[in-house]
């Protein structure tokens, strides 16, 4: 019997929660923000793997005359970089405005 007791009570909290103003507000803003990063590195990704596949002479050229290095090197590298801040930038704004949110919802009075 008091299983079913904490059930409706976890119940309504969870319902409480979802449709509390602050958690549609963090739920939409946290969404766009992880779809629009989610845009980007791939776009960096599927570009990058474009230029490998139809313009690899591009990527073959060395830095400057005589360099070991080519062009790719420094655009892999910062393929590997551009994914490495861009999770920052999340890790940034979750540990930020997406905590003071869920904090704002779980302080709020019922």
């Amino acid at each position: 019997m008091a299983d079913k007791g904490a059930r409706r009570m976890d119940n309504e909290a969870v319902q409480y929660i979802r449709h509390h103003p602050k958690f549609l507000e963090l739920e939409r803003k946290r969404s766009r923000f992880a779809w629009t990063l989610s845009a980007l590195i791939l776009a960096i990704y599927f570009g990058f793997i474009l230029l490998v596949g139809f313009a690899p002479g591009v990527l073959g050229q060395p830095l400057s005359p005589g360099s070991a290095t080519t062009v790719g090197m420094p655009i892999g590298v910062g393929v590997i970089l551009a994914a490495i801040l861009l999770t920052g930038a999340y890790v940034w704004r979750a540990n930020g405005e997406f905590d003071r949110l869920t904090r704002e919802v779980l302080e709020s009075d019922r």
